[in-house]
């Protein structure tokens, strides 16, 4: 059962408190130039502001009342923004809480490498990199490390949410360890890779809490945008009091601009609502990716991830099971069905691997054959070896074996027998189908073939198909021989594969792909597969694999589970459409408010103008009020999909398009002629118009 780490919901009371409280704390210069749109609007706070203090002393463009409603819905414009980011930030910070419980300061056994004696007990702050530790069962492993010695099942649900244990073992792809995880049997000594500080389990902290999140390429394009839209409005308002004076004295009527009105015209203009909402959009990306178990190294590998054109999936547990299962008995000639089924039951009674279980359960659907007692009947099992490739069971008066062809033929011609030219035949079929052959021979007589077939995986065909359509192509993986991954590769609906894949085979094809413009990604646990995973654009390495695979992917997988690049791809396309979204929604929405305020603002000086008053608007004054207040409320109203990202579709860019137009486009053209138009009946009916 999964406990992952969930952050908070959205509204919860402490969550939304420590935001309004970081909100304020978030009114510094410092911490609003990083935002140039929201920093303009904190420059007008301050001028209104001013403004207002002015015309209490009795110097006044405006009306007092008038300049303070502008003043103070300008202040809430800046607060609402800065709560945006904040609530995002606290959702990270709620859930690195929980990550940090797993963080102790524990003792360490450190070993000495030559006999691997106890030397000392030093705490796990001392370990150096290199150091050797002995774990044993019920205590925390003090820092991160490679198993060197042993084999132990180790309890991770403090970094992984799991709550089934893990086996770690030396060499292969299950040797790493992670600091804060606990050995729940056996032993293990593990040599400490990093230093005090620096262990996964910080970098995820810091991941988490987004202390380190820096803005990717895109956010820094599209932050130069909306900084060079909102100087353009700057340099237009600025030249407009001019302008308005100007055309007073000329034409001898009329009354000049306002700086108030000026100020309210800029920021209802300006790109408000993508600006104060764009740090909160890129942070909850990363908090999404942490919500699915997955430590995102860069903000750029999630962005990435939205912009992947390419998946390289490997084979074994990513496309397939992981485990052949028997699909069928096929018999040689002058042997019954029931005969071979029965042969091969008997023989996979004692074999605990799931192809020996499914060849039972196989047997049993098919024949009804149920288990034996081997004792009662004086089996003894034959146990699998690399050398013999072949197992099977021992009786007084019978002698079966199951295994590869080569090797049961060998077996065969060694008790007098011939291998018949029928099996030989249905051997290459099977291979040929991409199944893998079991020759079943008792004594000096061939039985047939069991057909073990690696199972794809149920619904993986319709998730390729669904990418397909996103324009993402999808590279099967497999170190299977061309004629067994073809066929897998069919059933599965991929688009290509690399059959006989070594490290070299690996890398080469992702350079290939990324000199032809596209963008790739892959998953990999093992050592062999960190050059492909240091090339790739994204690179989710698995936290079972070995430290060399962590240390050159850009993301980590928690769960270890290589179908989750399927839903990172997911989560950073939805990171993309929703910033798309919103960026559309607010230049839509600025339309509606030149019907607003300019005819608000310059009706007196031009009559004509007064033309664009489609919503009949109660006052100048509350045209302008209204506008400034929609301005600043619609960025609460759009925090929620800000935070939670726009609903994923899986569409091609050209639909995407288009749908993102009809949708965010039209919807912000619309939405703020009613928000406004129901602000100024509200301000009526309260007497403030």
């Amino acid at each position: 059962m999964s406990t992952k780490h969930l952050p908070p919901s959205m509204w919860d009371r402490k969550l939304v408190r420590e935001a309004i409280h970081q909100s304020f704390l978030k009114l510094t210069p410092r911490v609003q130039i990083r935002n140039p749109v929201m920093f303009v609007v904190y420059v007008g706070c301050f001028l209104t502001t001013l403004l207002w203090l002015q015309s209490v002393l009795g110097h006044s463009e405006e009306p007092a009342s008038f300049i303070l409603g502008i003043t103070l819905w300008l202040w809430v414009t800046v607060l609402f923004a800065n709560f945006a980011e904040a609530l995002a930030e606290g959702r990270g910070k709620a859930q690195a809480a929980s990550l940090k419980k797993a963080r102790q300061d524990v003792s360490a056994r450190r070993v000495s490498e030559k006999n691997k004696q106890i030397s000392e007990e030093v705490s796990a702050h001392d370990l150096r990199s290199g150091d050797l530790v002995i774990v044993k069962a019920g205590e925390i492993v003090p820092a991160d490390g490679e198993v060197v010695e042993g084999v132990a099942s180790v309890d991770e649900s403090a970094i992984t949410g799991e709550s089934a244990p893990v086996v770690r073992e030396s060499g292969g792809d299950r040797s790493a360890v992670t600091g804060g995880t606990k050995v729940v049997s056996d032993w293990l000594i593990i040599r400490v890779t990093v230093k005090p500080g620096e262990s996964f389990l910080d970098r995820m902290i810091a991941m988490v809490e987004g202390a380190q999140r820096q803005k990717t390429p895109n956010e820094i394009a599209l932050s130069i945008l909306l900084a060079a839209l909102t100087l353009v409005f700057l340099l237009a308002t600025a030249t407009l009091l001019p302008f308005s004076i100007y055309s007073v004295e000329q034409a001898g009527q009329g009354r000049a601009v306002t700086v108030t009105v000026l100020v309210a015209l800029l920021v209802c203009l300006a790109p408000t609502t993508i600006g104060a909402l764009l740090s909160a959009i890129g942070i909850a990306g990363m908090n999404r990716l942490s919500q699915a178990n997955v430590m995102a190294m860069s903000g750029r590998a999630v962005e990435a991830a939205g912009d992947v054109d390419v998946l390289l999936l490997d084979k074994t547990g990513t496309i397939t099971l992981g485990n052949r299962q028997a699909a069928e008995f096929i018999v040689a000639d002058g042997v019954s069905p029931e005969e071979l089924a029965a042969a091969a039951h008997l023989s996979s009674l004692p074999d605990e691997t799931p192809e020996g279980r499914s060849i039972v359960v196989l047997a049993k659907q098919l024949h009804g054959i149920r288990a034996v007692n081997l004792e009662a009947i004086g089996a003894t099992f034959v146990p699998f070896t690399a050398r013999t490739r072949m197992s099977g069971v021992n009786s007084t008066d019978r002698e079966i074996r199951k295994g590869a062809a080569d090797a049961v033929e060998g077996y065969v011609r060694s008790q007098g027998g011939a291998f018949p030219t029928g099996v030989k035949s249905i051997v290459e079929r099977v291979a040929k189908q991409g199944g893998t052959p079991l020759v079943v021979a008792e004594r000096a007589r061939v039985l047939g073939v069991i057909h073990l077939k690696d199972v794809v995986k149920g619904g993986i065909a319709e998730r390729f198909a669904e990418l397909r359509r996103m324009g993402i192509k999808t590279v099967m993986i497999t170190g299977d021989n061309p004629l067994t991954a073809a066929a897998i590769a069919a059933e599965a609906g991929v688009d290509d594969f690399l059959a006989e894949a070594t490290p070299e085979a690996k890398l080469q094809m992702i350079r290939d792909y990324q000199q032809g413009g596209r963008l790739v990604a892959m998953t990999g646990d093992g050592t062999n597969d960190a050059p492909a995973l240091a090339q790739a654009d994204v690179a989710v390495a698995m936290n079972s694999g070995t430290q060399a695979a962590k240390e050159a992917g850009n993301m980590v997988d928690l769960d270890s589970n290589p179908t989750k690049l399927i839903e990172i791809v997911r989560i950073g396309k939805q990171l993309l459409m929703t910033r798309g979204s919103l960026t559309t929604f607010s230049i839509a929405n600025d339309i509606a408010k030149y019907f607003a305020i300019i005819p608000a603002a310059f009706a007196t000086t031009f009559p004509v103008l007064k033309a664009l008053d489609i919503m009949q608007l109660t006052t100048p004054s509350s045209a302008i009020l209204s506008a400034v207040i929609f301005n600043a409320i619609i960025i609460v109203f759009l925090i929620p999909l800000a935070l939670n990202g726009v609903k994923h579709v899986a569409l091609g860019a050209g639909e995407l398009l288009w749908r993102n137009l009809v949708i965010y486009g039209f919807g912000g053209l619309i939405v703020p002629f009613i928000g406004i138009k129901l602000i100024d009946l509200a301000l009526a009916a309260l007497h403030l118009a």
